[in-house]
């Protein structure tokens, strides 16, 4: 019975995996021959010191956006869990930016943030360069990111909201315990599940951030740098991988790369794991 499932992760998770991992120790530019290079693209790779650049942009992008965007979605849950009037109009509000295309949502953000005929600088009655200014390109990304994603994290707190029973909150509040009480020693205890999960996923997909860091900072008037990154402050990992693959079209050393960002994803993901364990209560009887 699980064979379907268990097929469809070797082939599109497994597989590629080996395959980049074999790709890191050769050289090949999607043209001309694979050649064996061994330890080449390793040594390559972490002797050129713009790796560490792009680490640190990556890890500030994450602790920017990771924090925020779930403090943000428990607070929009317990708001919508209240059952107010327009919740489900709100719901589908919220949820709207994350099922749109990331590229299409970089380009119109693209516009917002346009130094001259930008809509925010029109509001502000200035002229700031958003995303060309090296302090707050990647702030401006960041906001972005946060904006798409937070409808995401609300709709996994609002179900792991909605399954906390009613009757653990109600002897709560008959011993006396503040709304706030209950949130913290009460609520929140019992969406640890739902936060592990929402932290494991929304760390990965910001650790691989790429299509709207690519419309906002990449190609166009926005460009600072030949690249089209400002002053390296949003060349993200992800972005480096690209570069590396498509620009100077060396797929070694971009399997390299993202062999680098898949092993740094697993030890964080453990590292999650580790945490939560002893930390999540799954029985409410």
């Amino acid at each position: 019975m699980l064979a379907p499932s268990l097929l469809g992760i070797f082939v599109f998770l497994v597989v590629p995996i080996l395959v980049v991992s074999w790709l890191s120790f050769h050289s090949w530019d999607l043209i001309g021959p694979i050649k064996y290079v061994g330890w080449s693209n390793w040594s390559s790779l972490f002797s050129d010191p713009t790796l560490g650049n792009s680490l640190l942009v990556t890890l500030e992008f994450v602790l920017m956006v990771i924090p925020v965007q779930t403090v943000l979605g428990i607070l929009m849950a317990v708001l919508l869990s209240r059952g107010l009037p327009g919740s489900g109009l709100l719901r589908a509000i919220f949820v709207l930016p994350w099922v749109c295309a990331p590229l299409a949502l970089g380009i119109v953000w693209q516009w917002v943030f346009a130094p001259t005929s930008g809509a925010l600088n029109a509001l502000l009655g200035t002229s700031i360069a958003w995303l060309t200014e090296p302090a707050l390109a990647l702030p401006a990304v960041s906001f972005v990111s946060i904006w798409s994603q937070v409808g995401y994290v609300t709709l996994f707190f609002l179900a792991g909201l909605s399954v906390i029973p009613g009757t653990v909150v109600e002897a709560a509040r008959l011993d006396g315990a503040s709304a706030w009480q209950i949130f913290w020693n009460v609520k929140l205890p019992l969406l640890r599940p739902t936060l592990f999960f929402v932290l494991v996923t929304t760390t990965i997909t910001a650790f691989q951030a790429f299509d709207t860091i690519y419309a906002l900072t990449k190609g166009g008037p926005v460009a600072l740098t030949d690249s089209g990154i400002p002053l390296g402050r949003t060349d993200v990992i992800a972005m480096r991988i690209y570069n590396d693959a498509f620009t100077a079209f060396s797929l070694g050393k971009a399997a390299t790369a993202a062999v680098v960002l898949f092993v740094i994803l697993v030890i964080i993901s453990v590292a999650q794991q580790l945490y939560f364990r002893r930390r999540i209560t799954y029985d409410l009887s």
